[in-house]
Formats: structure tokens, C-alpha cells, sequence
């Protein structure tokens, strides 16, 4: 079933939409959660929550694209599960890391100018990423958006761990030149 008749099942409030939702995303959403948790259980239960947040958001919404959206729903659910372990000293997976990584290239604030600026930073990092030849695009990703290991970048790509940490070491490196051309000072 493509997307267009999933989505039509949401709208018609069908319940076969979880269903089949679930045998065609399952995997990918349980994938992009248990790589920021590093727990069958919890991921499970945060895809679980994605399918329920789907369904109480189409309608109104009618995403372009579902398995970005869907991504986008497990992740953000599984990251608040992890601010929450993390609060309760229960910390794990990719995340401190991943964080640690970027922190030269990405700053945080809680102002509205911040907000504005956060906007730009958007459009700054896109840019940069689209650029990017398609395998060190995804490299990109699959590291600093979804928390894939080293590891499972250099198997996916038939790398060594040390080429694949270099190489995002020199992306990590490109995108900070990248941010100072455009004008974001970090």
C-alpha cells in the first residue's frame, strides 16, 4: 500500500491505517528510536506512541512525505524518553556523544532572538548538508540525526571505524567553516 492510500485510511478514520502503518514503518521508527535508547522495550513503546500521535494528527495534517514524518514523531518521542532517563541519572546510548561532537558547531538559547537565529542556523546546516555528496550527506545523518554508532556507519558503508570517525570529523570541521561563511558565529 503507498503512502497516499495510508493517508487516505488516516482521513477516512479507518483503523487498518495503524495497522498497515505499522507493518510498513515498524521497523524504521523502531530503528530510529532504539538508537537514541539502546532499549527494545523502550523503543517499542515510543513506536507504539508514534502511531497514536499519528492518528491524532492526520487529520488536519497531510504529510508529504509519511516515513519522514513518522521518523520525525518517533525520534522526537524518544529523545524526551531519553531527557527523561537522563534527568533520572539513567543516561545511555548515543546521545551524550553525539552531543559532545557538535557542541563546537552548534550553540543553544532560549530567547527569541535565539529562536530567530536558530531559524538561520536551520537553513545554514540544509544548505551545507545539500551540498554534501549523497554518501557523506548520509553519513551526516545517519550520525548527528538518527545516533547511529560509528560503528554501524562504517559497517553500512564497508569503512573502518577510524575512516568513518575521520570522516565526520572533517564534516564536523566543513560544517563550522560553512556556519562562519554564512555568518553564524558561534
Amino acid at each position: 500500500m503507498n503512502d497516499n492510500e495510508i493517508l487516505d485510511l488516516y482521513w477516512s478514520r479507518s483503523e487498518r491505517a495503524i495497522e498497515v502503518t505499522a507493518e510498513k514503518y515498524g521497523a524504521y521508527c523502531h530503528t530510529v528510536s532504539f538508537n537514541i535508547l539502546h532499549s527494545n522495550e523502550d523503543a517499542e513503546e515510543c513506536v507504539n506512541d508514534t502511531w497514536l500521535n499519528a492518528w491524532n494528527a492526520i487529520p488536519p495534517n497531510r504529510p508529504n512525505r509519511l516515513q519522514t514524518y513518522l521518523g520525525k514523531i518517533t525520534r522526537n518521542l524518544s529523545l524526551s524518553r531519553y531527557r527523561k532517563y537522563s534527568t533520572e541519572k539513567r543516561g545511555f546510548g548515543q546521545m551524550p556523544l553525539v552531543l559532545s561532537e557538535l557542541e563546537e558547531c552548534v550553540t543553544a538559547g532560549d530567547t527569541v532572538e535565539q529562536e530567530i537565529e536558530d531559524k538561520a542556523l536551520l537553513a545554514a546546516i540544509e544548505k551545507f548538508l545539500y551540498g554534501l555528496p549523497e554518501q557523506r550527506q548520509n553519513i551526516f545523518i545517519r550520525r548527528y540525526w538518527y545516533l547511529y554508532s560509528i560503528e554501524d556507519i562504517a559497517k553500512a558503508y564497508g569503512m573502518s571505524k577510524s575512516k568513518t570517525a575521520s570522516l565526520l570529523f572533517r564534516l564536523r570541521n566543513s560544517l563550522k567553516a560553512h556556519l562562519e561563511k554564512e555568518g553564524i558565529v558561534l
